[in-house]
């Protein structure tokens, strides 16, 4: 696992509708590993990943490869930093094959086709999400779980080397959970960077390293088989979960009844 920094930020304050959000978050993010961003609704996930992604104002400091992120041309960082977002709307009138096309768009050149390497990887990560037998259809016509799918197929087209997902397991059945994870794995095996924000602690608990947040603020950094780790979950979570260790280094955590 890489050491070298992949994304720094330092975050005086971010705001969302001129209500602080964020405040007070330095952090550094290696490459080559998958970063699981938790903790209870509100706490500030899904901003501090739209920060990190320069989706939204900040007051501060994002780095992308020691770079600030508005120093990078616009389609040099969509080669560098794939997104996907929660929700998102839009192109439910295109065929799933060319919703993932778009991920191909930062290295097109203006109104040029589909070179035959845009097709390959079309194909390949519509094949590695299992959404190539509907390729046909329209994004209208696919089921949540099914969309989701096409979307992720998306990011993984830009063959990007950091990945940024926020709630990516929605509408996700268990298996699909289980295909999830070892796409991250797969990509982080090949040299590629995932930042994911995710309610699911078990799946979260599968990374190489959490960002546990409340209140706006990072509060822990740390492994998920660590002590501290274990207990600055059960720290926002109100004591409402018991951590178990199922086989060496592998951890759930139980949700307990108020």
């Amino acid at each position: 696992m890489s050491g070298a920094a992949l994304l720094s930020a330092s975050l005086q304050r971010v705001r969302l509708q001129g209500r602080p959000v964020l405040q007070d978050i330095a952090l550094e993010l290696p490459a080559g590993r998958w970063t699981a961003i938790v903790g209870p609704n509100g706490a500030g996930k899904s901003t501090l990943l739209r920060a990190l992604a320069g989706l939204i104002a900040i007051e501060g400091q994002v780095l992308l490869e020691g770079r600030p992120l508005p120093a990078w041309p616009a389609r040099e960082r969509a080669r560098k930093l794939a997104w996907l977002g929660q929700n998102e709307g839009g192109a439910d009138d295109l065929r799933a094959q060319d919703v993932v096309m778009l991920g191909r768009l930062p290295h097109q050149a203006w109104l040029a086709p589909p070179s035959a390497q845009d097709l390959d990887c079309v194909r390949a990560a519509m094949q590695q999400t299992q959404s190539w037998d509907w390729r046909e259809r329209r994004l209208a016509t696919l089921s949540g779980g099914e969309r989701q799918r096409v979307l992720l197929a998306r990011a993984l087209a830009v063959r990007a080397e950091l990945l940024m997902m926020d709630e990516p397991l929605a509408h996700l059945d268990p298996p699909h959970q289980a295909d999830w994870i070892a796409i991250v794995r797969q990509s982080v095996a090949a040299g590629g960077s995932v930042v994911s924000v995710l309610h699911e602690l078990n799946i979260a608990l599968r990374a190489d390293w959490l960002l546990v947040m409340a209140g706006g603020r990072v509060l822990h950094r740390g492994r998920p088989q660590d002590p501290a780790t274990h207990a600055a979950l059960q720290q926002v979570f109100d004591q409402r979960l018991r951590m178990l260790e199922i086989e060496p280094g592998q951890w759930l955590a139980l949700p307990l009844t108020g």
